[in-house]
Formats: structure tokens, sequence, C-alpha cells
């Protein structure tokens, strides 16, 4: 089979089709899953066979790996360093408890966000492979939601488009989790991952489109006074998630979707607890910070 691209909504994520993922792809197919992620942003791939090792070398295919911030702690882990556990299972595979403290700091996952965007090189893109999904359930069914932001920047007034075109935000892993109550970063972050500057307005390298590049972890702008910076970025992030910008992906077991963390944002939805949820994220580094690229 040869590889085959349906739209799931016009412009924004692609269902991809006819390849086998779990073995090497030759360049020409490479290539055209690079025009797919520039053209779409978030991919869609059914019913994969993935490992932690197939998916971390499908994911070395499109960059250098970023390693989690669990996999540079010395913390007992349940998967290899390489690998963002993002299941509500502990090291002995069991379900978190409720007052869990890495179960406190999963869910800064269901703030509106990008991978990464607190490390001075950022992420590029983050493969999500679903290896047991929750059933359905009153309190929700574990969706992921990804909010298009090449569409968010283009439908700003000109007036705003002119006033943040220059303008750089801190980005701080602390503020996010600091948002929900949370103030045990786990992971010696304060001294490992200080607050970086970030554009606000990003050109994709691929699709030369300009994009919006805000986040929860976006804490203040930079040169303003703290309470007007985090207004302007509150009015951004709920501009960007506006519903017909953004697309909810309903897990199966075997999916596998890539999203370009450069142009689109991210959160988890809720889900019953008391069901087994196990996804695991590998991510790709982007090339430089974000100061050092064309705006």
């Amino acid at each position: 089979m040869s590889l085959q691209i349906s739209s799931v909504r016009s412009g924004f994520v692609g269902e991809i089709s006819g390849i086998d993922i779990a073995h090497p792809l030759d360049a020409a197919t490479i290539a055209a899953l690079w025009q797919a992620i520039d053209r779409y942003a978030v991919l869609v791939f059914r019913g994969q066979r993935l490992d932690d090792e197939s998916q971390m070398a499908f994911a070395q295919q499109f960059g250098e790996l970023e390693i989690p911030r669990s996999g540079q702690a010395d913390v007992k882990r349940r998967l290899r360093p390489e690998i963002s556990d993002i299941s509500n299972l502990d090291p002995e595979n069991h379900l978190r408890g409720r007052d869990d403290p890495r179960r406190f700091d999963q869910l800064g996952n269901r703030l509106w966000h990008t991978d990464g965007s607190f490390r001075r090189v950022p992420a590029c893109l983050s493969m999500l492979y679903a290896h047991r999904v929750p059933g359905p359930s009153p309190v929700g069914n574990g969706e992921t939601e990804f909010a298009d932001m090449r569409v968010a920047y283009d439908t700003l007034p000109n007036d705003t488009k002119s006033e943040i075109a220059d303008l750089v935000a801190l980005h701080d892993i602390a503020w996010s989790r600091a948002q929900l109550g949370f103030s045990q970063l786990l992971f010696g972050e304060k001294q490992a991952l200080p607050p970086v500057p970030q554009r606000l307005v990003r050109m994709h390298p691929g699709s030369g489109r300009k994009t919006l590049y805000v986040a929860a972890h976006a804490s203040e702008i930079v040169g303003w006074p703290l309470p007007d910076g985090r207004l302007l970025l509150r009015e951004l992030m709920e501009h960007a998630t506006r519903q017909e910008f953004v697309y909810g992906h309903v897990w199966r077991e075997g999916d596998l979707v890539i999203w370009d963390n450069r142009c689109t944002m991210h959160r988890g939805r809720h889900f019953d607890e008391r069901q087994v949820r196990d996804l695991r994220r590998v991510t790709t580094r982007d090339t430089a910070s974000t100061l050092e690229q064309v705006a």
C-alpha cells in the first residue's frame, strides 16, 4: 500500500493510511509526511502496533529526541527515560491515588499548552501513542484537543497583529503548575529549567505561515507590567481556543497522533480515573530558540 491522506478538518488534521510506521520509512515517505505536517499540523495514524522501541525509532526519523523532565531526574519510572509517561499508572503499573504528586503534575496537561516551550530550544514534533484507553464515562473520555494557532493568528484584528509582532513572552514550567495550586515541582526544574524567552509570533518554517506561540507556560510579556502582560496572554489564549479552531481526538488503542508544537496548542480532557489510560509520548527538539528564528 502507498501513503494516503484524508482531511479530517479542512487544512487542520489529516488522517494517514497505507503505511506501517513500526518499520523504517524510505526518504520519499518521510518527505511526504513532512509535507503533510506542514499542511495539517496534526496527523492521525490508526491501527498501529508499536512498542516503545519502534515508537522511538519512528520519531528519530524526524529529528533529535527531547528527553522528558522525568527522564533527566533520578526517580523511579515505569518507562525508559526517553518516553513521556502520559498515563495514570505508577512505576508498578498500579493506578495512581488521587493525592499522588505525580498525578497533580500530570493535571497540568489539561491546561492549554505546547510541549517544551519552557525550554530554551523548545519541542518540534510530539508523537503520542495509545496503548490502553479508558471507556466512555459521564466525566469524559480522555480526549486530546488541539488548537490551530495559524488560523488563530490569521483571524486576529490587524491592530492586534501589529501590537504583538515583536513581543517576547517568558515561559516557565513552574508558572503553569502554580495555576493549579501545585508548587511542588518534582524533578528539580527550578534549577534545571528557569524561565526562558520565546517569541509571541513565529514564522512556521515549513509552511511560511505566521502563528501564535502561547501556552499555559507563558507567564508574562517581557518589558510590560505584569498584569497587562498576563491579560494579553489570557485574551490571546481565549481567542486561540475558540471552538471553530479546535479538533478533539477520540482515542482508540493503536492510535498514534503527531502534532507540530510550533503551530498548535493541545490539552488532555477528563476521564474516569478508575480506568487505565496508558499513552506514551516521544518528542523531537526544534533546531534553535524562537528568538534565533525568523519571525
